[in-house]
């Protein structure tokens, strides 16, 4: 159950993220959307571990997921402009 929960939020979050970024030509599709969420999900934890927020074990949650998602979509898209 824990690894489709994980699909499930990865995905919401990947297309709340590309709700909020509009247009930044990041992936799209169902799979790469997932791992959009995913992604963003680790890098929130990360993130979060780093800077106190979370304790070692916890995770980001659907908010944090959201917000490491919009981060890679920045980054997606700053990396893009520059190979055009």
């Amino acid at each position: 159950m824990g690894i489709l929960w994980t699909i499930l939020i990865g995905f919401i979050a990947g297309v709340i993220a590309k709700f909020i970024v509009p247009g930044s030509g990041g992936p799209s599709g169902f799979v790469l959307t997932t791992i959009l969420g995913i992604v963003g999900a680790f890098l929130a934890t990360f993130l979060g571990q780093a800077l106190g927020l979370y304790t070692a074990g916890e995770g980001a949650g659907l908010i944090g997921a959201t917000v490491g998602a919009v981060i890679l979509l920045f980054v997606w898209g700053a990396v893009a402009r520059r190979r055009s």
